[in-house]
């Protein structure tokens, strides 16, 4: 008599969230059909399957070979109570620092976006004090000492009625670098504010909101054709020689198809050093969107950009040691006459070789040295350059004095954050994006916008106040357990 065998390869299991509840449940990994799926189930709501990730075997690298022993920060802010993801944080059981910190100073903005993880918008009026700014970027250095980058946002940051004070306070604390996430509009429409900015710079990076080149995309993720605005703040940015990264919000259907052309487009801008691409997250305002059909992974957007952008293979798409299953990256160096993808010469001993586990790599001797003896292998001597070491980071490098310098880097960055559907617990204790909080606290970026924005925080009291009830009483019944033995 022959077994019957299951349609799929049991490959883990993890801890999840219901997509209903947000209770922690037990999730299976299954690979079925050359794809990645977690299947949930909920006692209250039943099963739940998700897809997160169309090729098995670059989910098998990210488990299995791209990893690095974590880095702490250099405090931890809450304790552990109820478990995560309901105890950030950070909490002494969370697996890496801060690589990004998020410091929101307002949540007013000039758009009403249909696709906005803040929920921001122009009838929401609030603007955070400089005193409350001042304790979260306190907060930031606190934990980080010496912070790789931290990104100033909101809302939109600019609309701020201090901002330039934002940045003074920024600047007099040891930030490494600075970042501005902003949708353009002012620096397009007021030249006096874009050469402010600039004086700023070096050490400062304008996160543009760029979606998409076509009206129709723009109005579903934006509310508004923004397409003379983008084409007006890229000119003023060249001017200025700004740097800037393009970040693409993506939706399958939407403008997927258009990451090979802005990619492209980004190549030939002065200012641009690279393009980010962050697929939809249920979080926030979000119109128009459905996650069985509209919902992008890590492994489909790297293999469009290979697909599309003329420049990298799939092989030049690596993922980012610090939490592989969420982060990809590519780089290239622009020389006069020509781009150079360089993650192609990276394997996965080299990035894995250094001490530090954070997707900020040029502060890592060892990965340094690794880097220039690549390089200088792979290209004929007017491409190497004593400085390249210096280049190689998927977020800013401060220095590079030598011939080249930051304006030669071009980098892609996948950044999935993930939601309550596709939400892997071991995935959230490696996130390295973080919010800053004025309380102290860095809560990572999915955590955050599940349970601690907004009027998320009463989910989050209920789940808690029902999670320390069950442990009172698993307390009580430990304590009467000799009772029961006599």
């Amino acid at each position: 008599m022959s077994r019957k065998n299951r349609p799929y390869l049991f490959y883990d299991t993890t801890t999840a969230l219901c997509g209903q509840c947000y209770r922690t449940v037990e999730a299976k990994i299954i690979e079925k059909s050359g794809a990645v799926y977690m299947d949930k189930w909920c006692p209250a709501h039943g099963n739940e399957r998700v897809l997160v990730s169309d090729d098995a075997d670059y989910y098998r690298q990210c488990r299995e070979v791209y990893l690095k022993p974590p880095e702490m920060p250099q405090q931890f802010n809450t304790s552990m109570t109820y478990g995560c993801p309901y105890d950030c944080g950070l909490c002494p059981d969370h697996m890496q620092h801060s690589c990004l910190s998020i410091v929101e100073i307002n949540d007013h903005c000039n758009l009403q976006c249909p696709v906005c993880y803040a929920g921001s918008g122009p009838k929401r009026s609030e603007h955070r004090s400089l005193a409350e700014i001042e304790a979260m970027l306190d907060a930031v250095v606190a934990n980080e000492g010496e912070p790789d980058v931290v990104q100033i946002s909101g809302g939109e940051p600019t609309l701020h009625p201090d901002f330039f004070a934002v940045l003074d306070l920024a600047r007099a604390r040891p930030i490494r670098h600075l970042m501005i996430n902003t949708n353009g509009i002012r620096i397009a429409q007021d030249p006096d504010f874009a050469e402010r900015l600039a004086s700023y710079a070096p050490g400062l990076e304008i996160y543009l909101q760029f979606d998409s080149f076509r009206p129709l995309a723009l109005q579903a993720l934006r509310g508004a054709d923004l397409s003379r605005i983008r084409e007006q703040a890229i000119l003023r940015l060249n001017a200025l020689n700004l740097s800037t990264t393009l970040v693409v919000t993506l939706k399958r259907g939407l403008n997927d198809d258009e990451i090979g052309d802005i990619i492209r487009y980004g190549l030939q801008q002065r200012c641009v050093r690279g393009v980010t691409l962050q697929p939809i997250q249920e979080a926030g305002r979000l119109e128009g969107f459905d996650g069985k059909r509209h919902r992008l992974t890590v492994s489909e957007i790297r293999r469009a950009i290979a697909a599309q952008s003329g420049l990298f293979s799939l092989d030049d798409v690596r993922p980012v040691p610090c939490n592989p299953d969420t982060l990809a990256m590519a780089y290239a160096i622009k020389l006069e006459d020509e781009v150079v993808p360089l993650t192609r010469y990276l394997d996965a001993d080299t990035l894995l070789a250094g001490e530090r586990s954070t997707i900020v790599f040029e502060r890592d001797p060892a990965l340094k040295a690794s880097l220039f003896k690549l390089f200088a292998t792979n290209h004929s001597p007017e491409s190497q350059a004593s400085c390249l070491s210096e280049l190689m980071c998927c977020l800013p490098s401060v220095e590079a004095p030598q011939a080249l310098t930051y304006a030669n880097v071009f980098r892609v960055l996948i950044v999935q954050f993930m939601d309550a559907s596709n939400l892997d617990i071991r995935a959230l204790k490696k996130s390295c994006i973080h919010f800053a909080r004025p309380d102290g606290r860095l809560i990572p970026f999915e955590a955050y916008n599940l349970f601690y924005r907004d009027d998320r925080a009463g989910l989050l009291q209920t789940i808690q106040d029902e999670i320390a009830q069950t442990t009172r009483q698993r307390q009580r019944v430990m304590s009467l357990r000799p009772i029961y033995g006599e």
